[in-house]
């Protein structure tokens, strides 16, 4: 997928109801998760993606910041990110418990 000609989101788009759901691609383009909610907002705002797993099964959440990851939407509208997290490192992550 070629990122380069996808419209960066700017800070202000950067809500819990735009980033749900939304593919997280790391080097290579390889999808390595997907955003199952948004903690907080402004600078300290995470974002807790769901890594590995089959179908949603088996996915372990991690906690990152949102300033790790460049979001953006497609041609068609969908938005997604990238990130220079390999999936491995997400996994050697501490799991995200919400409380």
């Amino acid at each position: 997928m070629d990122h380069a000609k996808h419209a960066r989101l700017a800070e202000t788009d950067l809500t819990a109801v735009a980033l749900d759901g939304a593919t997280i691609y790391g080097p290579g383009d390889d999808k390595i998760g997907s955003v199952s909610h948004v903690h907080g907002s402004g600078p300290s705002a995470q974002a807790v993606i769901d890594v590995g797993g089959f179908l949603g099964i088996g996915a372990k959440p991690v906690a990152v910041p949102l300033s790790e990851l460049e979001f953006m939407r497609d041609e068609d509208g969908d938005v997604h990110a990238v990130t220079s997290w390999t999936k491995d490192q997400l996994k050697a992550m501490p799991e995200h418990i919400d409380p």
